[in-house]
């Protein structure tokens, strides 16, 4: 079992991802983690993405997935864009053009984001 924590950036927890308008079948959560952590995957095969300068990985299965809040309580909902999390995951084979698969297993909310602090010019 591994554990990573990153900042939610795409959350498909409820509901499988759809990618082109096709639902892939599969439940995912593509976070941005800090160096450290996008180099420690890389270390083991694992192909992390950069997009405007920050790392980012999205983890997926094909099973349903335990979610729960900071206290261990089940989480009902999707997780919201920006929130701090928690992910299990397990590492699967290696794939000669996508690197080492990451498999989703659970997710823990640690923090959601202050919503009532959005500014106007960011609509």
């Amino acid at each position: 079992m591994a554990v990573i924590e990153g900042i939610c950036n795409f959350s498909h927890v409820t509901a499988h991802d759809v990618y082109n308008g096709q639902d892939t079948g599969k439940f995912s959560m593509t976070i941005t983690m800090t160096e450290e952590d996008a180099a420690e995957l890389a270390a083991q095969g694992v192909k992390v993405k950069e997009y405007e300068g920050k790392k980012q990985r999205k983890f997926n299965t094909q099973y349903d997935i335990s979610t729960f809040d900071a206290e261990g309580n089940p989480y009902e909902g999707e997780v919201p864009y920006n929130s701090r999390v928690r992910l299990k995951y397990k590492l699967g084979p290696e794939h000669p053009l996508h690197g080492v698969s990451t498999y989703l297993e659970a997710v823990k909310v640690l923090e959601e984001p202050d919503l009532s602090v959005i500014k106007s010019e960011e609509f």
